[in-house]
């Protein structure tokens, strides 16, 4: 085997070799490629999923049934889940294993926003470890009401909003608000104002205001379902609002914005699908945060709306302490593809008031793509995203991999650091326009 590299690598095609040294230069490769993604090797099968965890999660599943006096069939309810949505201290530190000191500060916490947690999602949290990452996401902390630097609104949907219910900061495509209503209140939401203490869906009125304004638009072609959680609709609204939207003309597609594959699995029942499958072409995109949170129930959730023909995306949320590392981050995409669901977008986190210690530096967002890029297969990838503050939309962030540029030749750089010469445009083009230069 060879101990560095060979000489020959990248000179010109017609170089000659026999089979044998063509066979060891491909060894060599290989072994160079391998040493490439050591360390992530060593670290993936310490990340935990919903899978490794499954039987400590089918423990805390039973507990919680006791607790909450439920069976086999309830847990299986999604309306159960709802209605038993623990949001009482009391009942949490039951489950948790909660301190005193704790117990105060999500009292204080909650005070001022509002908390709670589907039985289900709360089965995936480790009792008693304040660092469990599906915790951070879900169980409210004293830094929430000392963070005094994010704003209310930062994307400005206020004023990006033409209409009832409608969220507009493109030429082609808006959001309907259909519900403030989710199976659980993530602790880094970007719309925890529209929360409340009371859960309600968009009234007839205000859906029928939004759907005007769409039919009156006809550059619109592309409707994004979301609140809340829109899958939180009862089936009815939710078919009779894809119906109208089917009857648009200029509407192409649509889409579904909801993390109920995540938080509420059982919400995708054989019957919703039934209803989504009549509404092609229907797009969803969740948000799974952690491999700690793709279980065997959120694949069975995904792989049903697979089925019914929906294609599945991902847009995680980069989070200080939850998955902003490398490794934790390709394990979650390779997770996801799994079980069918297509890493979209990695947020960059927004500066939503109370959300402050869950944000990271940019860098280490580039950080995570670098180790992504060349490291794992294109279907790993997402694109990191900065939301614009007051609406100005997703701006894309790149590692820098154009180096330089002329009229001619571009200088790139691999995503193994190495540095190359590039044609810019046909060659023979440019050589025969550096002729026609030189006469």
């Amino acid at each position: 085997m060879l101990n560095k590299e060979p000489k020959f690598m990248g000179e010109k095609e017609d170089t000659k070799f026999v089979e044998e040294e063509k066979r060891e230069i491909a060894r060599w490769r290989a072994q160079k490629l391998k040493a490439r993604i050591e360390d992530y090797l060593e670290a993936r099968d310490k990340i935990p999923t919903g899978f490794t965890q499954a039987e400590k999660i089918a423990k805390r599943k039973k507990n919680i049934l006791d607790l909450l006096g439920g069976t086999e069939r309830d847990w299986e309810d999604w309306k159960w889940q709802i209605k038993n949505r623990i949001k009482d201290v009391s009942v949490l530190k039951k489950i948790l294993q909660l301190t005193k000191q704790e117990i105060s500060e999500i009292e204080k916490v909650g005070s001022q926003f509002r908390w709670a947690i589907s039985p289900y999602y709360l089965s995936l949290i480790e009792p008693g470890n304040p660092k469990d990452p599906v915790r951070l996401q879900a169980v409210p902390m004293l830094k929430e009401i000392e963070d005094v630097t994010g704003a209310a609104d930062p994307m400005a949907e206020e004023f990006t909003s033409p209409a009832s219910c409608i969220t507009r900061r493109y030429p082609d495509r808006l959001i309907i608000n259909v519900t403030n209503k989710c199976a659980m209140y993530c602790r880094h939401c970007q719309r925890r104002r529209n929360i409340g203490e009371i859960d309600r869906s968009k009234s007839q009125k205000d859906l029928e205001e939004a759907l005007n304004y769409i039919r009156k638009s006809p550059e619109i072609r592309d409707v994004l379902l979301t609140g809340g959680d829109a899958l939180i609709l009862e089936e009815d609204k939710l078919d009779w609002l894809l119906t109208e939207l089917d009857n648009i003309p200029h509407v192409e597609i649509k889409r579904i914005g909801s993390r109920t594959p995540v938080t509420l699995p059982q919400r995708i029942t054989e019957e919703l699908c039934d209803m989504l499958s009549r509404h092609a072409p229907l797009y969803l995109n969740t948000q799974f945060n952690h491999p700690q949170e793709i279980t065997p129930d959120a694949q069975k959730a995904c792989e049903r709306l697979s089925k019914a023909g929906i294609p599945l995306g991902n847009q995680a949320v980069l989070l200080k302490g939850i998955n902003n590392d490398p490794h934790v981050m390709k394990k979650l995409n390779h997770e996801l593809l799994k079980i069918r669901v297509r890493p979209y977008y990695i947020f960059h986190a927004k500066n939503v008031i109370g959300t402050s210690h869950f944000i990271t530096k940019v860098e280490e967002g580039i950080e995570i793509m670098e180790k992504l890029r060349g490291y794992t297969s294109g279907l790993a990838i997402p694109t990191y995203i900065i939301n614009a503050p007051q609406g100005y939309g997703k701006t894309p962030i790149f590692p820098d991999y154009l180096i330089s540029s002329g009229k001619d030749r571009i200088k790139i750089r691999t995503w193994e650091g190495r540095v190359i010469d590039y044609p810019n445009g046909n060659f023979e083009e440019n050589e025969a326009n550096n002729g026609e230069n030189q006469s």
